[in-house]
């Protein structure tokens, strides 16, 4: 039942080929960790009455900076060895958003979206020029030692002489996106989403997780919807925006609409991944059509529910 108290709060760290084989007992308690600190952040401000803006932008920054994490910190490296990060957050009030694609030093490109949206009368910045305003805005910059991860090093020296890109970090596809959504105790919609692309992209490739309604979309009137998973599929079916238009106008409900575009139309074209989404209402779904997302969801007066695999 929508009540002006209920709040909800969904955050997600990639899909793909992930399952108990793969990770080792001390992986899974990590990666488990991880999302449950990003819960708890998002969770403790939307308990205080804070916005779903502030919740999920505070959410995604505790990801970014977790090297488990492709966003960030724990981005993967490019063809030329260098992090492209993408980012972006959206108001569900006024449609309002902000986008930022191929910044490299930044350290929280979900900061420096959110600037874009607050702060400038555009919506999608991208490389030098994101940059520049990031640095007009005052926001933290890092050296490349601070993104160059171990894991993500070795990944990068398997693809780095070869003309292949890797949907993922490891030899199963892995999509390493993370994001948030929530809704707060007035009602209002947030999504934000932020990433770090594929392992040995080149040509400054962008997926869809800066671009409103293929990746990240917020909307009061349906639902907030920030999205992981093979980025070409997702821009291609405009994901997120389709399922609001299949509520808003055929009237479907949260779960079944997004579960009608991910174990639908994106399966049925070979586009795997996942979403997370809350409705208006406040319900919280979770599709996703590969083997594991990392997850998490908590809802007022319900427990948290951290989660991982299929089954």
């Amino acid at each position: 039942m929508e009540t002006a108290e209920h709040f909800s709060l969904a955050l997600h760290g990639g899909a793909g080929t992930i399952t108990r084989a793969m990770l080792t007992p001390q992986m899974d308690q990590e990666y488990r960790a991880a999302l449950q600190q990003a819960l708890t952040a998002g969770y403790e401000i939307l308990n205080g009455g804070g916005s779903a803006l502030a919740a999920v932008e505070t959410a995604v920054v505790v990801l970014e900076d977790n090297p488990l994490f492709n966003a960030g910190r724990g981005a993967v490296f490019n063809k030329h060895g260098k992090h492209e990060m993408d980012a972006a957050i959206m108001c569900g009030i006024n449609l309002e958003a902000g986008a930022v694609t191929g910044v490299r030093n930044v350290r929280n490109p979900i900061l420096l979206a959110s600037h874009i949206l607050y702060h400038s009368d555009h919506v999608f910045l991208s490389y030098p020029g994101a940059e520049e305003f990031a640095r007009k805005q005052g926001l933290a910059f890092e050296p490349d030692d601070y993104f160059n991860t171990h894991q993500r090093f070795e990944q990068w020296q398997q693809l780095r002489d070869s003309d292949v890109f890797r949907l993922d970090h490891s030899h199963d596809k892995k999509f390493g996106t993370v994001g948030a959504v929530a809704r707060d105790k007035a009602g209002n919609l947030a999504a934000a989403t932020s990433t770090g692309g594929m392992t040995n992209k080149n040509y400054n490739r962008i997926g869809d997780t800066p671009i409103i309604g293929a990746g990240t979309y917020a909307n009061n009137r349906t639902c907030a919807i920030s999205c992981t998973g093979h980025g070409e599929y997702f821009i291609r079916n405009v994901v997120a925006y389709d399922i609001s238009c299949l509520m808003e106008y055929k009237g479907l409900s949260l779960a079944d609409a997004s579960s009608l575009v991910v174990n639908g139309k994106l399966k049925e074209q070979g586009g795997e991944g996942g979403l997370v989404a809350v409705a208006r209402n406040g319900e919280v779904a979770m599709p996703f059509n590969s083997e594991g997302m990392y997850r998490a969801a908590w809802v007022q007066g319900q427990a948290p529910v951290v989660a991982i695999y299929k089954d």
